[in-house]
């Protein structure tokens, strides 16, 4: 590869940004100021100022002085983070968004903010620290069997970030009183009205720093393999540890104070890396730096912006929407072993068994569920049977709900099928490819900019953003023969992408919020009786076509070149099985949110139980995708009666730990 004719330092990012951030930090100062003809030094230094005055210097002082501190350290602490995760795991794409720690520090600060307000007296690091702590031990559980290798640490935090951004999403929706609030700090908000949060994040910085620069030549030994590193007097476990406690730990503070911002800490390191910082203690200098320039201009801009913009953007979910793309670019750069999919993936786990008779029990179960989320039920006074005075209640209010489970399962299940097929990969689904993610994102913004939309309308525009999905996955991945891992962190990353989409435009105070949060989390509280019968009917028309697909679905794992052999027009097969996908996932998605997991576990079980031939694979997870959404909505509905938590959700916490589960196996 010949070189490039590119600076070789990242001051020249640096110094551009640099005086960026003082041009537009000097015109906010001058915006706010100028109604009162004060300027910022007069007013700093004068003892006696007109109260006008001294009310825009009140706002200078305690609100965009402490906002624009918070900025340069928050950004500091992310960056330095950053490097920290890369050079302990030795991966180039490590860092605190996409390992699933500033998600787990989230997530245990929300948990104390909500349910246990006393841990805050001693700061609401600590709980932050604990959340940050467990989700970086998950992963590095889920990992350890290959070693930490690169793509098994990222992909398992990919996971763990989509599990627990989940969970994190549940909290907000149940707790209605702090509902804005928490969105929109969530979101990553560096709002702030006194200097509180610079006076708390600080210490915590300052002694991490100290403590990085100390361990910097220590750290570069890791660089080489462990042999190696022991053979010159390094404890290899024992410098992870510390760097990774101190990365999780400055993670934690900043999270504590501003919420998520998304991929500083993957963005400053890059950069640093790419401009010639080649070395840790040159990293561990120009990427705390380049994060805090990052962060600030990012956070100036849209503060300049604020008054021609429709609606408030959290600092936190622009940087990711900015930092995303970065991944994208990141992942084919990094070094994967093994080849493409093969053929025998899809089949990997089966056994031969009588095809009808596994079918007629799976239907049997189906219907047990059935009956089970639509005539038992919870009482004050403990379990009951519903008897026929309760049905026309049932036929009102329950039936609509169960049957749209029923159908979103069969189509969710229908879909991921065909995904797994297509791609050769066992672990693929509608879900985890990022497809749900971009149908909710269509349907989001169409129910944002449309009043009063449509089914059809809403069918039609989440279908063109899943389409839209599956289209840069293919060609992402088409140059590498869809190698299963990399498809799989590519639509991860992908629903990275969507995440602060989603998370800008709820956080703008529409007062439809709520409803979608609780859609997105898979709820079928909303679903009338025609919802759920056009639901119902619309998945029992793509059971009926399912045989006019299987021979391609039997055909394609094979290979482009068997396929085209036998018959088959490869690239228009793939084109219209992608199309059906994106259309059985927004329909599905418009019922019962992006994020249940049965388009992964539904077709996976079928799959183990031996169903290995397309046309009983795609039945027997449809039976087993309806089956388990139909459970799903019943527990949801059953186990905090009277409080309900949403049918995606549970089905989401079932499917999500079964592919934690497989990434730990394989």
């Amino acid at each position: 590869m010949s070189r490039l004719a590119l600076p070789v330092s990242p001051a020249v990012i640096c110094g551009p940004l640099a005086l960026a951030c003082g041009w537009l930090g000097y015109l906010l100062l001058q915006q706010t100021l100028a109604p009162t003809s004060v300027s910022f030094v007069q007013g700093f230094w004068s003892g006696s100022l007109p109260p006008q005055a001294e009310m825009a210097m009140a706002v200078v002082w305690y609100s965009m002085l402490p906002r624009i501190t918070l900025a340069v350290m928050v950004g500091a602490a992310l960056g330095l983070a950053g490097v920290l995760m890369q050079q302990v795991l030795r991966n180039p794409i490590a860092s605190p968004s996409t390992l699933g720690v500033a998600s787990g520090a989230q997530l245990g600060l929300l948990m104390a903010t909500l349910h246990a307000p006393g841990l805050l007296a001693f700061g609401g690091e600590w709980p932050a620290l604990a959340g940050g702590t467990a989700s970086l031990l998950l992963v590095v559980a889920l990992s350890w069997r290959r070693r930490l290798a690169p793509v098994a640490v990222v992909l398992a935090g990919l996971v763990v970030n989509l599990y627990l951004g989940a969970l994190s999403t549940v909290l907000i929706l149940f707790n209605q009183e702090e509902f804005p609030g928490l969105l929109v700090w969530a979101a990553g908000s560096l709002a702030q009205n006194n200097w509180d949060g610079v006076r708390q994040l600080l210490p915590g910085l300052m002694i991490t720093a100290v403590l990085a620069g100390l361990m910097a030549r220590p750290l570069r030994l890791l660089e080489l393999d462990e042999a190696n590193a022991r053979s010159l007097g390094a404890s290899v476990r024992q410098l992870r540890l510390l760097g990774l406690g101190l990365a999780v730990f400055i993670t934690a503070s900043a999270v504590s104070q501003v919420g998520i911002v998304g991929f500083v800490g993957l963005a400053a390191p890059a950069i640093a890396r790419l401009m010639g910082a080649r070395s840790l203690p040159q990293r561990l200098v120009w990427a705390p730096l380049l994060g805090a320039l990052l962060l600030l201009t990012t956070d100036l801009v849209l503060l300049q912006l604020s008054g021609q913009l429709p609606t408030m953007i959290p600092t936190g979910a622009m940087t990711g929407l900015l930092g995303a793309p970065l991944l994208l670019w990141l992942i084919p750069r990094l070094a994967l072993k093994g080849g493409p999919a093969t053929p025998s993936v899809a089949a990997r786990h089966s056994k031969p068994v009588r095809n009808p008779i596994l079918l007629g029990r799976l239907l049997l179960l189906m219907l047990a569920a059935l009956a089970m989320a639509l005539f038992v039920s919870q009482s004050p006074g403990g379990w009951v049977v519903d008897g026929p005075e309760h049905w026309p209640a049932i036929l009102q209010w329950r039936l609509p709900r169960v049957i749209a489970a029923l159908g979103a399962g069969i189509l969710l299940a229908l879909a991921g099928t065909a995904i797994q097929r297509i791609t050769g990969n066992p672990m693929a689904s509608p879900e985890v490819l990022g497809i749900s993610a971009g149908t909710a994102i269509g349907l989001i913004i169409t129910i944002t900019l449309i009043a009063g939309v449509s089914l059809p309308v809403l069918v039609l525009a989440g279908s063109a953003s899943a389409f839209a999905t599956l289209m840069v996955l293919v060609l992402l991945n088409r140059r590498s023969g869809f190698q299963p891992e990399r498809l799989l962190l590519t639509g991860i990353a992908i629903t990275a992408l969507f995440d602060p989409l989603r998370n800008i435009i709820l956080a703008n105070g529409d007062p439809r919020v709520q409803q979608m949060i609780a859609w997105m989390s898979g709820s079928t509280y909303y679903v009338d009786a025609f919802t759920g019968m056009i639901t119902m009917a619309f998945a029992a028309a793509m059971l009926t076509l399912t045989p006019l697909v299987a021979r391609w679905l039997d055909m394609l794992p094979l290979g482009q070149d068997t396929a085209r052999a036998l018959g088959v027009g490869v690239n228009r097969a793939r084109l219209l099985l992608l199309a059906l996908v994106a259309l059985l996932t927004a329909f599905a998605t418009l019922i019962v949110g992006p994020l249940s997991f049965a388009g992964l576990l539904a077709p996976h079980l079928a799959r183990m139980l031996g169903l290995s031939r397309a046309l009983p694979h795609l039945m027997g997870a449809a039976l087993i995708g309806a089956t388990l959404l139909v459970a799903a909505d019943w527990v949801g509905r059953q186990i905090l009666f009277p409080q309900e938590i949403p049918a995606g959700l549970v089905s989401a916490l079932l499917g999500g730990a079964y592919f934690m589960w497989s990434l730990r196996r394989h």
